[in-house]
């Protein structure tokens, strides 16, 4: 193991910061969708040509600049539309620059791994760590020319970046895109048209503390009655004082309803969104609301009551049990998810996988959930892995980002915390450690279900390895306790044992039938041995 790399320490990732419920608009009117429907359009509008004016801006934006966007806006709706107008467009310009970011990286990656390979002799043997040289001359040549062709992509983003220049389709890059391919999307172009207007539209408001039920522009009494605060040009829709749009229709959050009424309750700050989904023909409404930052619990309290280990493949979580001093418990656990179809499918299936290790985390007491803190960022380039591309679709189809943001939110609400550690290893060690020793006619363990203990051991600070090296003189406490897992007053750590002839006497017992003497014992921990160490059962605590 001397080649490996230093690990990063673990951590308790914080949790959530934040809060969305949604529910539907039903029983709306005619009326009602003709006065959101242009109410969205307007403002839509008002969003795309503020985003161009933040675009042109670039590196030169500033709070001025921001307050001119924000005068400008304010005549044709309202103070606080145009508030939440840029600052929609500022996140959004501040999303591109981190994609731009990204992507840049993932350039100058595979730049480095073309370089490297180019460089070596044509058929050269790679290693573990890196790549070797290309097969034939023509692959050489072929990459030769991918090389020039990322060198000028590379060198294109970074003058951009440089200048502040960002690239941002109002609506989404991938449904602008569709309307070349409708066939293959079995769209119509009129449905498409929908579609990308719907996605175009702007029906937001931000929260406002102390005012009448956490916001003033779409406003959600306790009974459920939905109101909008016309734009200026479109005042002449309201149907109540004020110029306001009251809707037909009552709505009630299932989900955190409780929570949602007592912060309108007290006035505190509420942001909704409306949104139309073409596809059911639904409208629906977004309420959100930020959560005080809660201080996660220290490392060590997480740790207490053992952990489950979690290791996560493209298709399902394998998961192991542990307790405080790292020993596996029980059987080990799969959840499985199929991440083929629609992203909703695809959500719905993270989601049902992950209720069911949370609830199941609940079920045995334990505190804290070990996972792996991934990031194949740099593990997807084409340059990397070549022509494995089965492999590079599977490290690319493990839903990394979207696990973490749910697996952290949902394991809040049940109470227990998430320990990120670092993947290096996992799946090695861990099949060279636990697979063969804890694989039984009964049960099956894999290299996943390894990983999984590597991965909880590692939450739990201890080694991967089984135990460490027993006391240098002997097997008695002379030199100390080991130094993994049992701390020294923690009972049933190993010890030293009394004798064989301190239990009962040679001849007959007390009752009058004979009991059979101490024998010369012939297991391997009693006998005589030259060797230094051997190794005892996987359960243990010293």
């Amino acid at each position: 193991m001397g080649g490996a790399r230093k690990l990063a320490g673990s951590f308790v990732v914080p949790g959530p910061c934040g809060v969305a419920v949604r529910d539907r608009l039903g029983h709306l009117t005619p009326q009602d969708e003709k006065v959101l429907r242009a109410v969205g359009e307007h403002q839509g509008a008002l969003a795309s040509r503020d985003l161009k004016a933040r675009c042109a801006d670039g590196l030169e934006h500033s709070a001025d600049t921001w307050a001119a966007r924000k005068r400008d806006l304010t005549p044709l709706s309202s103070s606080r539309i145009a508030g939440a107008i840029t600052r929609a467009t500022h996140d959004q310009w501040a999303l591109a620059r981190r994609g731009q970011a990204a992507h840049m990286k993932n350039l100058a990656a595979g730049i480095g791994t073309l370089r490297h390979r180019l460089s070596l002799p044509i058929g050269e043997p790679g290693t573990k760590r890196a790549a070797g040289g290309y097969r034939s001359r023509s692959e050489w040549f072929r990459k030769s020319r991918r090389l020039t062709m990322l060198e000028a992509r590379h060198a294109a983003v970074v003058a951009d970046r440089q200048a502040g220049r960002v690239r941002v389709v109002r609506g989404g890059k991938r449904l602008f895109n569709t309307r070349h391919h409708l066939a293959e999307a079995g769209l119509t172009e009129g449905q498409w048209r929908e579609r990308w207007e719907a996605e175009r539209w702007f029906l937001a408001a931000d929260g406002e503390s102390g005012k009448r039920f956490g916001n003033e522009t779409i406003r959600v009494t306790p009974h459920g009655e939905v109101s909008i605060r016309l734009p200026a040009p479109l005042a002449h829709l309201a149907n109540a004082g004020h110029g306001r749009y009251v809707l037909a229709t009552r709505i009630g959050f299932a989900h955190r309803g409780a929570e949602w009424a007592d912060r309108i309750a007290a006035n505190r700050a509420v942001a909704y969104r409306i949104h139309l989904d073409t596809g059911r023909g639904r409208w629906y409404l977004t309420a959100s609301w930020q959560r005080p930052v809660v201080k996660t619990i220290p490392l060590e309290a997480a740790r207490a009551r053992g952990v489950i280990g979690v290791d996560t493949n493209a298709d399902h979580f394998a998961a192991y049990r542990l307790d405080r001093h790292g020993n596996p418990m029980g059987d080990p656990r799969r959840f499985s998810f199929d991440l083929s179809g629609t992203a909703g499918h695809r959500d719905a299936q993270i989601r049902h996988a992950l209720t069911r290790l949370i609830h199941w985390a609940v079920r045995v007491g334990v505190a804290a959930i070990g996972i792996e803190d991934l990031d194949f960022t740099a593990e997807k380039t084409r340059e990397k892995h070549g022509r494995r591309k089965r492999f590079r679709q599977l490290i690319s189809g493990i839903p990394t980002g979207r696990l973490k943001a749910r697996l952290v939110s949902m394991a809040a609400e049940h109470g227990l915390s998430i320990v990120a550690v670092d993947p290096a290893y996992t799946s090695r060690w861990g099949a060279q450690h636990w697979q063969k020793p804890l694989a039984t006619p009964r049960r099956t363990m894999s290299r996943h279900d390894a990983a999984g203990i590597a991965i909880g051991r590692r939450a739990l600070g201890h080694p991967v390895r089984r135990r460490t090296a027993p006391p240098p003189h002997d097997r008695s406490d002379r030199a100390g306790h080991r130094t993994v897992q049992a701390r020294s007053g923690d009972r049933g750590r190993e010890g030293t044992r009394p004798p064989a002839t301190d239990r009962l006497p040679r001849g007959p017992s007390p009752s009058g039938t004979r009991t059979r003497g101490p024998s010369a014992s012939n297991t391997v921990r009693d006998a005589p041995s030259t060797h230094q160490w051997v190794q005892d059962s996987l359960t243990h605590t010293g």
